[in-house]
């Protein structure tokens, strides 16, 4: 189940920065409960991101959207604060940080 959420998130960009959240170390948890109920703690690059509303409503959406998986919770939070360290090594290599 983790892996098909991996997946869906990967489809999910943040508009100022042409990679996936999840590459760019916006995830910080995937929790996957019983009964197929799924926790995401996630961060935002900045508190003060122009999509600060709807970026946890498409994760939500994206989520909940996987066959089996009976809802989502969405906690966005910004401790730790976002960095580019917490990118993938694919995302830094495609944003010219290597």
């Amino acid at each position: 189940m983790e892996h098909k959420i991996i997946n869906a998130l990967k489809q999910i960009f943040d508009p100022e920065i042409p990679v996936n959240i999840y590459d760019l170390g916006l995830i910080y948890e995937i929790k996957v409960e019983e009964n197929n109920l799924v926790k995401i703690v996630m961060t935002l690059t900045s508190p003060n991101c122009p999509v600060a509303e709807a970026l946890p409503t498409d994760v939500k959406d994206a989520v909940e959207n996987i066959e089996g998986v009976k809802s989502c919770e969405v906690n966005l939070v910004f401790e730790p604060p976002w960095n580019t360290d917490m990118m993938s090594e694919e995302a830094q290599l495609e944003l010219g940080l290597l």
